[in-house]
């Protein structure tokens, strides 16, 4: 079968690997579409990486997956349900097909976009973090960074009621993002003062939660500039694997009596859980993560996603490549 893989850095080439069979409890799946993630790029695809760390393995670095159940040696998932794939560790999306076990596996709908649906991965990771600002009624919550991740922060707190959401970002394409899908306010940092532009958004009482969501080492410091006293940071980022260190001045940290608490779906032992959750949630109408994708390449395209991606080429957000068959 037809695999992509990462043989150097920022460089893909196409490869001939072996179909995989599904062992008994798992269920073999026609991959349809994936989409590359701010964590595939800090981490992998524009990492600086040993020249012995590649090749990577075929298919990575993807996790964004879904396809069609082609083949199933459980009683838990029929042949024909389209799903929502996690891969494991060392296992790559961009592939013809795929094995996994039902614990990993999320069944969607079988209406409406497929390409849709996998942005529900995306979002799903995000429900899991926004959990942690608790009740968000009559709070003021700012999001730093308005990509893929931070727009779904953006969405789920104007859903939840948030008083006000703050979108921040150095990109105007994505404060206008923001602003349709529910910011009631948004602070490009390159233009204005972000700490007085918060002031005065807030009339002077400050933001309750700041989300950093920038894959920047630089993001907390400025989350603690920018929260309120006693307050609240949720940590999202990722700034990958070339040793980069987040950092921020000690003394800052204890004069705002900030709480920082860090979020990653991923490290639990039950990772698909609020997949499944937004997947349900999107079923009856309450939010789209679809909403989220602007963009749609090919199997073929790879190179030029991730490039797109990296670059934020054409005022991209997240980008579905379609496998076609």
């Amino acid at each position: 079968m037809k695999a992509v893989q990462l043989v150097a850095h920022r460089t893909f080439e196409q490869v001939d690997i072996a179909e995989p069979v599904p062992a008994e409890g798992q269920a073999k799946i026609k991959v349809e579409a994936v989409s590359p993630c701010a964590s595939d790029i800090h981490g992998s695809f524009d990492a600086h990486m040993p020249e012995e760390k590649y090749p990577l393995a075929p298919g990575m670095p993807c996790h964004e997956i879904v396809g069609t159940v082609v083949e199933s040696k459980t009683d838990e998932i029929n042949v024909g349900q389209r799903a929502i794939v996690l891969p494991t560790p060392g296992m790559g999306g961009m592939v013809e097909y795929i094995t996994q076990s039902p614990d990993r596996i999320i069944p969607i709908p079988d209406w409406g976009p497929i390409d849709e649906w996998m942005m529900c991965q995306h979002s799903g990771t995000v429900l899991f973090a926004a959990k942690h600002w608790g009740n968000p009624a009559g709070k003021r919550i700012a999001v730093l960074g308005q990509g893929g991740i931070g727009l779904s922060f953006t969405m789920i707190a104007e859903k939840q009621g948030a008083r006000q959401v703050i979108g921040i970002d150095l990109l105007d394409y994505r404060l206008k993002k923001a602003q349709e899908l529910g910011a009631t306010d948004t602070v490009n940092p390159d233009k204005d003062n972000l700490i007085e532009a918060l002031e005065e958004i807030t009339g002077g009482e400050g933001v309750d939660v700041v989300v950093d969501a920038t894959g920047d080492p630089d993001g907390l410091e400025t989350c603690i500039h920018a929260v309120k006293r006693h307050g609240t940071i949720l940590g999202f980022s990722l700034t990958g694997s070339e040793g980069k260190r987040a950092s921020f001045v000690h003394g800052d940290w204890m004069r705002k009596a900030v709480t920082i608490i860090p979020t990653q779906i991923a490290g639990t032992d039950r990772p698909t859980d609020e997949i499944r959750d937004m997947v349900a949630l999107k079923e009856r109408g309450w939010m789209d993560p679809g909403l989220l994708k602007t963009h749609n390449l090919t199997f073929n395209d790879a190179q030029r996603a991730y490039d797109m991606y990296t670059d934020r080429d054409d005022e991209v957000i997240k980008v579905a490549m379609n496998f076609p068959g």
